[in-house]
């Protein structure tokens, strides 16, 4: 298609010789990564579900950068599922500074904070409640300050949010990404696994908002190369992860009633999303951001009942059971 020689799903944002100029330096390597990322995930996606085909949006933002929306919607396996890249350079607005400080000391310039992020992100809904959905987003941030000290840091996660408990899928999905974190040292999996069970926590409900994964976010250290390689082998294990539990459930019979729960549960991933997220809440600061880009992760479809219990002992309980009380799934 159009993304020239690499297989891309657009032209990159930077342009190709600014690309090339950057390829040593992290911006560049990550928007390389970022990119392959995106292009490896839809080609998969695409190869499963042929009823419908991914619409390709790039758009710009004036105060800088840009980006490339890649969206599948009403297919015959997926309703909805988005893979989105965004680069974007300016200064940090007042609002997103704000909201750094309660993580970050940083020092500004009269109030201005020039700043580079860039990342991808994606929600993959599928219409049968037996196929769980997915999250991920990997992501590199660059900030300025005032004495021309540059602060980078890395962020990222993959997630997985199944209507109905199988707990190989559970076990699969979580081997493959302890095993993408154990090349690079044993402690992360355990780290970040935990972190994730403690992010994705919808507060007013007491319950995650799924199985988990891993999340992290302000990594800077042991060094830029290594935490670049880290994140390259967690983008790396996203197609292994889901993929495969995507063919195995997609032809699986479900009922009406199986259905109605998964838009129950569609509901609290929205709740999670528009109440909690960071990353929702950092784009709807970021002036010149595409919404349709950042509100990408909402289901086409999704439901709220008034006081609506499952009843014991049954399916809809046992996942609930998880949800409150994470469990390990590896060891």
């Amino acid at each position: 298609g159009g993304g020239g020689r690499r297989g891309f799903m657009a032209p990159p944002v930077s342009g190709p010789q600014e690309l090339w100029r950057r390829r040593r330096d992290m911006r560049g390597r990550m928007e390389l990564l970022i990119m392959e990322t995106q292009a490896e995930v839809c080609r998969a996606l695409a190869a499963l579900d042929r009823g419908a085909a991914f619409a390709v949006n790039t758009w710009e933002r004036k105060e800088g950068g840009g980006g490339i929306s890649c969206v599948l919607q009403d297919g015959h396996i997926f309703e909805k599922a988005g893979v989105n890249v965004s680069v974007v350079f300016g200064n940090l607005s007042a609002e997103a500074v704000q909201q750094m400080k309660s993580r970050k000391t940083l020092k500004d310039k009269d109030g201005k904070l020039p700043f580079c992020a860039m990342g991808v992100s994606s929600v993959i809904h599928p219409k049968n409640p037996h196929v769980p959905t997915v999250h991920f987003n990997y992501r590199y941030f660059e900030i300025e300050e005032a004495d021309g000290t540059k602060q980078w840091w890395f962020g990222g996660g993959t997630d997985l949010t199944p209507t109905y408990l199988n707990k190989e899928d559970a076990v699969h999905f979580h081997k493959t990404l302890k095993e993408a974190c154990d090349k690079h040292d044993p402690k992360l999996y355990p780290k970040y696994k935990k972190w994730c069970d403690d992010y994705f926590y919808i507060k007013h409900r007491g319950e995650r908002r799924g199985i988990g994964g891993i999340f992290f976010d302000d990594l800077d250290s042991p060094s830029k190369e290594e935490v670049f390689q880290f994140v390259q082998s967690c983008a790396k294990a996203i197609v292994p992860c889901y993929i495969p539990i995507v063919k195995k459930h997609c032809h699986d019979p479900f009922t009406p009633e199986e259905k109605l729960w998964q838009q129950l549960r569609r509901g609290r991933y929205v709740e999670f999303n528009l109440v909690y997220d960071r990353g929702t809440k950092f784009g709807l600061a970021t002036p010149g951001s595409r919404i349709e880009s950042i509100l990408m992760s909402l289901p086409l479809t999704a439901r709220w009942e008034y006081m609506h219990t499952p009843p014991e002992n049954s399916r809809e309980a046992e996942i609930l059971e998880v949800l409150r009380n994470p469990k390990d799934w590896v060891h």
